[in-house]
């Protein structure tokens, strides 16, 4: 593993004369990543393995990611044809980074991207041309340091939605966690966030952390979710919940937080169709902790300062079918593109982000315009279907749409639409929103919509009536 010594630099800097700003000090690759979990960790290595130069910047002391804190199994079932906890899974990425000449920049934050057409290209590759050339200021232990590079890949992540963002009523006490923090506590820090806890949300979190919870002797009077049907993956309400009696309150919520210094219990109330509290069906839950499992954000603060357009959907990139953003040379993968179901899912998306910033650091084509006719279509969700990725298909080739139901339906079926003709359309079988599903998209039938002279395709689930 090749590492960044920065002893002589500020040997160097301390013998300079005082007052005098020492330069910025400058390290030249060809495919930068940001990010050092799971997502950050495939595409670092599939840009090595195609020649390029990889520098990984991680703001942790560690790579992994939230992989370091899951230890329950589950992972790897796709990938490696094994069942591993989430660090097994995350060790084992973290030891082919070790045996490659992938630069790490660890415990370092990145500050900015900023990109210059052509300028500066040569310090990067000779054959570079004309393409653009992206920089990234980050801040080390050893201080300010930016990184060039043809292709950069954003591999950030998510972070837990907060109460603040759900707006629960009430006073503010201690003892209010997203369930992700009282995960780090227990796994990590071996810190107990409580004693008998309510916990809001049936995300996948939120149902891992409700059997976590038990097994650490920590009462869980009950998973409160919003919706009329369990947000996470079926198997893991068998095991998280059912296994262990813990019951799961659908169509219901926390609607106060009742508790001076600490949290004392909650309010819980039944909600309508339209996700309004009822009155009148309000109880008190005395409890000392209340676990958030409420969604996930894609981390893309640097993403949007960088110059890349997000979708409202999936508050991630809008990006092709390489995967690279609307900012040439700049490409997304993982949680931070989309939130994935299964870090297996994560692994293969992040490999395909990887190659495609190194075929295009090494001067060619991202992947997929190289494969076929380049062309300009927007792909929207319609239907139930909760969004469509990639956004935009620049390429006549074989492609393969990610997208989502935005809730349960036992039949349903996938119909791809180009001005108002249906142009292929899919088996009639159920949908959950748990699931990260995805649809093959032909080159043929991306060429017939662009025979239409329509500049969209549409995916669409629609429900079927059952005779």
């Amino acid at each position: 593993m090749a590492m960044l010594d920065m002893r002589d630099e500020r040997a160097e800097a301390g013998a300079a004369e005082v007052g005098a700003a020492a330069p910025v000090q400058t390290r030249a690759f060809d495919v930068i990543v940001i990010g050092g979990g799971p997502a950050g960790m495939a595409a670092a290595l599939a840009a090595r393995k195609a020649g390029t130069r990889v520098a990984i910047v991680e703001r942790e002391q560690h790579l992994g990611g939230i992989l370091r804190q899951c230890i329950h199994p589950g992972f790897g079932l796709s990938h490696f044809k094994q069942e591993l906890t989430g660090p097994e899974y995350a060790q084992r990425f973290i030891n082919q980074v070790r045996e490659t000449e992938i630069t790490l920049f660890l415990d370092s934050m990145v500050l900015g991207i900023d990109s210059s057409e052509g300028a500066g290209a040569s310090s990067v590759d000779e054959g570079a041309g004309a393409a653009a050339v992206h920089t990234v200021t980050l801040m080390s232990p050893a201080g300010m340091l930016q990184l060039t590079g043809r292709a950069v890949v954003l591999a950030m992540g998510c972070r837990e939605r907060t109460r603040s963002e759900i707006k629960i009523p009430g006073s503010r006490p201690a003892g209010v966690f997203t369930a992700g923090l009282a995960q780090r506590y227990i796994n990590i820090e071996n810190l107990k966030p409580g004693s008998r806890a309510v916990i809001l949300g049936s995300g996948d979190i939120g149902l891992i952390m409700a059997r976590r919870c038990t097994l650490e002797g920590i009462s869980v009077e009950g998973v409160y979710e919003l919706m009329p049907y369990a947000n996470g993956l079926r198997r893991n309400v068998k095991n998280c919940l059912d296994d262990f009696g813990i019951p799961l309150h659908l169509s219901t919520t926390v609607t106060r937080v009742i508790g001076h210094d600490r949290v004392e219990a909650v309010e819980v109330s039944q909600v309508d169709e339209h996700l309004a509290p009822i009155a009148g069906t309000e109880r008190i839950v005395p409890c000392d902790t209340l676990l958030l499992s409420v969604g996930l954000i894609p981390e893309n603060e640097l993403s949007v300062a960088a110059g890349v357009e997000l979708d409202p959907r999936t508050r991630g990139a809008v990006v092709d079918q390489s995967l690279q953003t609307g900012v040439p040379g700049i490409f997304a993968c993982g949680n931070v593109l989309h939130v994935h179901d299964l870090a297996d899912n994560v692994t293969t998306e992040s490999e395909r982000a990887g190659a495609a910033a190194a075929a295009w650091a090494l001067g060619g084509d991202a992947g997929a315009s190289a494969a076929g006719t380049s062309c300009e279509l927007m792909v929207s969700p319609a239907g139930i279907a909760g969004y469509a990725l990639p956004g935009r298909i620049t390429a006549v080739a074989l492609t393969k749409l990610n997208f989502r139901a935005r809730r349960p339906v036992d039949a349903a079926r996938v119909r791809i639409l180009a001005g108002g003709e249906e142009l292929l359309t899919g088996k009639v079988r159920p949908f959950k929103p748990s699931v990260m599903e995805s649809f093959p998209l032909p080159a043929k039938v991306i060429q017939h919509a662009l025979d239409l002279g329509v500049s969209e395709i549409v995916l669409s689930i629609d429900p079927v009536e059952e005779a």
